[in-house]
């Protein structure tokens, strides 16, 4: 007998994919579409849509105050400290496989299906869940559901992990999708031009003073516009020149309120800190491992060696300099295609 499939629908091409590919497996499905904020109605009529072609129940749920506490606010509060956050992360293990999943097994649902292109699959001894890369690496996205828990993964669904963009497309043109030819979203949904300091003072209603850009030795260089605006490796919208060459963001320091620029090469570092850990492929180790990591999303992870040096704080080395280490940012194990777990970066060593 077939599961009863919550298929999260954004209204895009990828959600509808799954729901087509779910459905020609047997499989009972109901589509549901998150209402986050006031200007996503569009992507609930597309969604719908999509439902009524495939002949079955569609349903809007409403969580914007979630999303506020768990996404908008972490975004904002995470600038005011000085560190990049993905909202991305915190979205997939607060909302979509926390709320959204909650209320989809609360509807009858078996399993929670997205478009997320990842795979998955349980070991057989162990009782696992096992979370992998995409098949197609460019498309992959086990970097943004590092935080899933054994729980999430054991009622998730992910049917596009072994098709590519292309393929996908394919499918919903052949099928008359209406979503198949609509565009990939590219920037964070709730900041839709882009401009992540207006939507912060927007946000928090603050104001965010201007203060010191300094170099590494703290001589004053010029004037930076707020801390809002600056994340670790930048170097466009700085608006100060030097005879020593490009300057980039070193360091956003909130409680001095100043900024600290260097050359690029100062931005290289092989060792960080990491906390808030989540292992998914085993439990939290006893003894270091060689594992590869990756520090942003879009990069190719990097051989390393992880430490686990108290409870919920790792100390991860890599046998190469990495570029921009971000407080904010994850840091995302693998083992081949294999997400053997993840943290959220807190510091750098020298």
């Amino acid at each position: 007998m077939c599961a009863s499939i919550a298929v999260a629908m954004s209204g895009g091409v990828d959600s509808s994919t799954a729901a087509w590919l779910l459905q020609q497996q047997g499989h009972h499905l109901f589509g549901v579409t998150l209402n986050l904020f006031d200007h996503n109605s569009a992507e609930g009529a597309d969604a719908a849509r999509v439902a009524e072609q495939l002949g079955f129940s569609h349903h809007i749920l409403s969580l914007h105050d979630d999303f506020r506490t768990h996404v908008m606010d972490h975004f904002a509060r995470s600038y005011e400290q000085g560190r990049t956050p993905n909202p991305c992360v915190e979205c997939n293990r607060h909302i979509k496989f926390g709320a959204l999943l909650q209320h989809t097994l609360g509807m009858g649902a078996e399993k929670l299906a997205t478009g997320h292109y990842v795979r998955l699959s349980q070991d057989t001894g162990s009782g696992r869940w096992l979370l992998y890369k995409a098949l197609h690496p460019e498309k992959d996205q086990s970097y943004v559901l590092y935080g899933l828990t054994q729980h999430q993964l054991s009622h998730s669904l992910f049917p596009l992990g072994e098709l590519s963009k292309d393929e996908i497309r394919t499918i919903a043109a052949d099928n008359h999708l209406v979503s198949a030819h609509k565009r990939d979203s590219q920037d964070i949904c709730f900041i839709p031009d882009g401009d992540y300091g207006a939507f912060i003072r927007r946000h928090t209603n603050n104001s965010y003073p201007s203060g010191c850009f300094l170099n590494e030795a703290g001589c004053i260089l010029g004037t930076h516009t707020g801390i809002v605006d600056y994340t670790i490796g930048q170097r466009r919208g700085l608006g100060v020149s030097s005879n020593q060459g490009r300057l980039y963001v070193k360091q956003v320091c909130p409680a001095e309120n100043t900024v600290i620029l260097s050359d690029n090469q100062s931005l290289f570092s092989r060792t960080l800190i990491a906390q808030d850990v989540n292992w998914i492929a085993c439990a939290p180790p006893s003894s270091p491992l060689r594992l590869h990591a990756k520090i942003r999303y879009r990069m190719t992870e990097q051989p390393c060696l992880v430490e686990q040096v108290d409870q919920d704080t790792l100390q991860v080395t890599f046998d190469q300099p990495q570029r921009a280490i971000t407080p904010g940012q994850a840091v995302v194990f693998y083992d081949g295609d294999c997400v053997v777990g993840g943290a959220s970066i807190t510091s750098r060593l020298p």
